[in-house]
């Protein structure tokens, strides 16, 4: 049972066990350590979201790095995919970013990529974590003359644009498109209006004034609202929200209307199935996302592939397979023929592309796919029993299922980052949906929360 490490790194209150200058001193010690196995002097990409905690930690995980004797390569405040980036074209040994994604400013977290810039897998992590709780990275300190030292990366925010511009052809203009977007005041609110003002759009920023306390609150992927207001009353032809480190993306359609990662993920696959492009004609996503884009794939000869919540799953059985299109319906959009991660501005790029290219407006290139009405209901839980084993829930679940049939779906997990089951069904009837999740979230209540 893993300790410190969740579906996206290690996330928690700040400057609470885990996430404390000393843990996180810890942690930049145990990675350095681990990146010597290829290099005595690793090189370390560190980039940040602009939690107030954020400046604290940066500078603890960086003290760790250099104690070990690595090099912690900075890059501020920049999003998830730009340090991603960063860390491959670099040929830097790591990758390291400081932040919660879309939780709120009193949390913050570590995660941490390899040298090709995708996310370390579960082994490695548990490699890390056991030199962390084993308290051996006092031992693994470096003498007086092979410290590292820290650098900043020059025009990070810069290199990351201009490798999103680069995936567009040469000459291509969004003059005349009016965009809105919300940088959830986080590490995409300077990288996200700059794209699309230099690629020619004409740009409503909001969300896009981090103080430190500021991310996510009511702004950004998971509070669309005022984005939709914006696009409506800005007659914009498009909304982008990011969430707090901009590595993935929810967006609202010129009659504000949010348009989420299933839908993102069916335009996507239509496109590359149209152009030959989707590899094995297969598209990886998690157990979350919607029936209608299993049914939109299967109308168009393709397929879905389901794997466990994390976008780091959806990677792995992508490259497993050698898949090149997945992500999740929270709107991480991974294109392994571009990037390694989930990077909610090249996801709307893409999209955006395609509105141009085709001169169509996104609600109706989102027809490709019809949502089935689905319910989720999170339920705040004070300890972790196997939910199979709880004989109640075990029964009400059964009980459903059968109702549904072959036509809805049950979903019952625990959160892999915060203290709730997250209960999801789905169906062909929104009311039945809805009276079904509340039923199960009732009984988990009733036996894990009293």
């Amino acid at each position: 049972m893993r300790k410190l490490f969740g579906t996206d790194g290690i996330r928690g209150v700040a400057n609470a066990e885990p996430i404390t200058c000393e843990t996180a001193l810890r942690l930049g010690r145990a990675l350095a350590h681990m990146c010597k196995r290829t290099s005595a002097r690793p090189q370390i990409v560190v980039g940040r979201d602009t939690r107030l905690s954020g400046d604290m930690l940066e500078r603890a995980l960086t003290a760790g790095i250099c104690s070990a004797g690595g090099a912690a390569l900075l890059a501020g405040v920049v999003p998830t995919p730009a340090v991603a980036y960063l860390t491959r074209t670099l040929q830097a040994h790591a990758g390291a970013v400081v932040s919660a994604s879309h939780n709120p400013f009193h949390d913050n977290g570590l995660k941490f990529f390899d040298a090709s810039g995708f996310k370390l897998p579960d082994e490695v992590e548990e490699g890390i974590e056991r030199y962390v709780m084993d308290g051996a990275p006092a031992a693994l300190a470096a003498p007086p003359d092979a410290l590292g030292a820290t650098g900043n990366i020059d025009a990070a925010t810069a290199r990351y644009i201009n490798f999103l511009k680069s995936l567009v052809p040469a000459g291509f203009t969004l003059r005349g498109v009016r965009v809105a977007i919300d940088g959830a005041h986080g590490a995409g609110y300077l990288a996200g209006p700059a794209l699309f003002r230099e690629l020619g759009a004409d740009v409503k920023a909001i969300g896009v004034a981090p103080d430190g306390v500021n991310i996510n609150h009511e702004a950004g992927a998971t509070h669309p609202q005022r984005l939709q207001e914006t696009v409506r009353n800005e007659g914009a032809h498009v909304g982008i929200a990011l969430d707090g480190d901009a590595d993935r993306l929810i967006l609202v359609d010129e009659h504000g209307v949010v348009v989420d990662g299933d839908e993102v993920l069916a335009i996507a696959a239509a496109d590359m199935l149209a152009r030959g492009t989707l590899k094995q004609r297969t598209v990886v996503a998690t157990v979350m996302s919607n029936l209608g884009l299993e049914v939109a794939l299967r109308a168009r000869g393709a397929r879905l592939v389901r794997v466990q919540v994390g976008d780091r799953y959806v990677v792995e059985e992508m490259r497993r397979h050698g898949y090149n299109l997945g992500g999740e319906q929270s709107g991480h959009v991974i294109f392994l023929d571009h990037g390694t991660t989930g990077d909610g501005l090249l996801a709307a790029l893409v999209v955006i592309r395609l509105m141009v290219e085709r001169q169509q407006p996104l609600s109706e290139l989102k027809r490709v796919m019809r949502r089935f009405p689905q319910v989720l209901v999170n339920v705040a839980v004070h300890s972790r029993r196997d939910l199979d084993g709880i004989e109640p829930v075990r029964l009400t679940m059964a009980r459903i299922r059968a109702a549904l049939n072959d036509r809805g779906r049950v979903l019952v997990r625990y959160s892999g980052t915060e203290p709730m089951v997250r209960v999801m069904v789905e169906g062909e009837d929104g009311d039945s949906v809805r009276t079904y999740a509340e039923e199960i979230a009732a009984v988990i209540r009733a036996e894990l929360t009293s």
